[in-house]
């Protein structure tokens, strides 16, 4: 058994023929309507570095969404949130710190967080009660009374009573009642997500939001160009990109539209190390990606053309397999290759991604947006057969053929034989053959190969599963 094959551990055992009917019936319903994206009204989380915004955002959400360290500038890009407060639900958007006069970097990031405060309904400016207003949040509040949005006040930090009187003197803001709250203890937010909801509007001002757009993840090892490449995709500076390798912290989602049809395209932060051997941020972010991926329906895996296929990239390439998703592979910095490395990279392919041969491939280069388009088409594909069904009479006839020509490997003395099989499931497809005796790693890897030769699946990762008759007690005479 493959990895794959067992990844969802479907294999087992069955005793009754009408069993080959149960999973067959499983694909009634299989296909559910996509989602309609509701508009909601949009709040963003804005202030200085380090005055824990993401720890409050985590506190609003009630759940550990945002990455929090105890360091300064761990958030960078503007990241988005789906909330709940008494039956109100709103967007949450976490920024990195503002400051005026930044550059490198820190420019970037005040950037995105201008950028959000420009795009929603209403701003919470947090600031660290514990300093109070310095000479950041007083530029702040001059660009936010500006802006005309409903603006709130949160004195963060006060963990106790003592650091209650400190908060008046944020009045001094002009940004109205300041609200004292703990984003680590939780104390005072019942309060400040009262004043949130009322200070919303019902509808967000930009009201005319794309209904069920199919989920992409940007998936790939640090410093391959995934943000680029959104950059790229959607025309602005959706996501901050330098040359340090490891800027994007928090997955980073954007609607593109790409030939015509509505994408969300999900920016990840790049992979180095396994999930269980990374540490502090890196470690956070690591399982974000993850989640990310099984929360999207297809995932682009970044590779770098210009450099050697790593460890690095294969583990990637491993999470997205395992992970059922439908695969497009995007070997990026083509600009950046001649003619010997394209032969490298050739060889390259066939000894190292030997485990997706049925990935869709496209060449790009986000820098000069070289072929970006033809991922649409790719993604489309990928998508489409992750979506396919074959009928069980269709599957069988092709099966049966199949097996007479090549027949299974002996097994301790005895052939086991393929009594029926059935397709239970898409999303990824998978095969439940009903057999006699179990069948080989090898002989699966075959009919997978068989399978997809005679009815496509390209794009879209297939597993097959083995249900393996039970033998009957012999009776006592």
């Amino acid at each position: 058994m493959t990895e794959a094959d067992g990844a969802d551990g479907a294999d087992g055992t069955w005793s009754d023929e009408s069993e080959f009917t149960v999973t067959d019936t499983q694909l009634t319903g299989a296909d559910t309507d996509e989602e309609t994206q509701l508009a909601q009204p949009v709040l963003a989380v804005v202030g200085r570095p380090n005055v824990g915004k993401s720890t409050l955002v985590n506190r609003i959400l009630g759940r550990r969404e945002a990455v929090v360290q105890d360091v300064p500038g761990v958030t960078r890009d503007r990241v988005a949130y789906d909330a709940l407060w008494n039956g109100r639900r709103f967007t949450v958007v976490d920024t990195g710190g503002w400051e005026p006069g930044a550059t490198g970097l820190q420019a970037s990031v005040a950037a995105q967080a201008e950028l959000a405060m420009s795009t929603s309904d209403a701003v919470l400016l947090v600031v660290d009660a514990t300093v109070g207003a310095t000479a950041t949040e007083e530029a702040v509040a001059r660009v936010l009374r500006r802006s005309k949005l409903p603006v709130l006040v949160a004195a963060n930090k006060v963990d106790d009573e003592r650091l209650l009187a400190e908060t008046a003197a944020l009045w001094s803001l002009g940004l109205g009642e300041p609200y004292p709250v703990s984003g680590l203890h939780g104390r005072g937010s019942g309060d400040l997500l009262d004043a949130i909801v009322e200070a919303l509007p019902e509808a967000p001002r930009d009201g005319d939001r794309v209904a069920g757009p199919r989920r992409v993840a940007l998936v790939g090892k640090p410093n391959v160009g995934k943000s680029s490449l959104l950059n790229k995709l959607t025309g602005e500076e959706r996501a901050v990109v330098d040359a340090v390798a490891g800027t994007t912290v928090d997955p980073v989602d954007s609607l593109v539209e790409l030939d015509g049809q509505a994408w969300r395209f999900v920016d990840t932060a790049g992979l180095r190390k396994r999930v269980q051997t990374a540490s502090g941020t890196e470690y956070y972010a690591s399982l974000r990606t993850k989640t990310a991926i099984d929360a999207a329906e297809v995932a682009i895996v970044l590779l770098d053309a210009s450099q050697p296929l790593s460890e690095q990239d294969l583990r990637v390439v491993s999470m997205v397999v395992d992970s059922g998703r439908a695969c497009v592979l995007a070997f990026n910095k083509w600009d950046l290759v001649d003619e010997e490395r394209r032969h490298q990279l050739s060889r390259e392919i066939d000894r190292g991604l030997v485990r997706v041969p049925w990935a869709e491939r496209v060449n790009v280069s986000a820098l000069t947006g070289r072929a970006v388009r033809k991922l649409a088409p790719a993604l489309r594909t990928a998508l489409a057969s992750w979506d396919q069904r074959v009928s069980t009479g269709q599957l069988n006839g092709w099966l049966s053929d199949l097996i007479a020509a090549t027949p299974p490997p002996v097994r301790g003395g005895k052939q086991p034989k393929v009594l029926f099989a059935t397709q239970a499931g898409i999303r990824p497809p998978t095969l439940v053959l009903f057999t006699t005796g179990f069948l080989e790693a090898g002989y699966r890897r075959f009919i997978e190969r068989k399978f997809r030769e005679r009815f496509g699946f390209e794009g879209s990762p297939v597993r097959i599963n083995v249900r393996v008759r039970e033998k009957k007690p012999r009776k006592a005479r």
